[in-house]
């Protein structure tokens, strides 16, 4: 078995679609006007619209009640690439900031209320 992806439902996948490729500087892949994929190294965030649930009915997935994932990025600045993307975020969760752990980390929410985390490990 091979992880294939993490996938965010959402009204409008070309909002989100272009949210993210400006975060992740990747240009999404679209094979359809309702799907999205950035792939970045050997991970790949998909983006697909509530039409591509929409047979599993009243239990497909509701787009921005995200509550409990957080999607993160590692990158070698945070505080040079949250620079990068400020002015494209609405929700500040968290500044720059050194965590316990070591880890630097800055927060933000995507447009639908994702959680996005971008970080970098401690140099040694």
């Amino acid at each position: 078995m091979q992880f294939a992806s993490i996938r965010i439902i959402t009204d409008d996948v070309d909002r989100l679609a272009a949210f993210y490729e400006l975060v992740t500087g990747t240009t999404a892949v679209r094979p359809a006007p309702v799907f999205a994929e950035i792939r970045t190294g050997g991970s790949v965030l998909a983006i697909g619209s509530t039409a591509t649930v929409a047979m599993l009915g009243e239990r497909a997935p509701r787009p921005g009640r995200n509550d409990s994932i957080i999607i993160e990025f590692e990158v070698e600045d945070v505080d040079a690439e949250f620079a990068r993307v400020r002015s494209a975020v609405d929700e500040v969760v968290l500044e720059p900031s050194t965590m316990p752990w070591g880890n630097r980390s800055a927060l933000f929410r995507d447009p639908d209320g994702s959680l996005v985390n971008l970080f970098s490990r401690p140099a040694g």
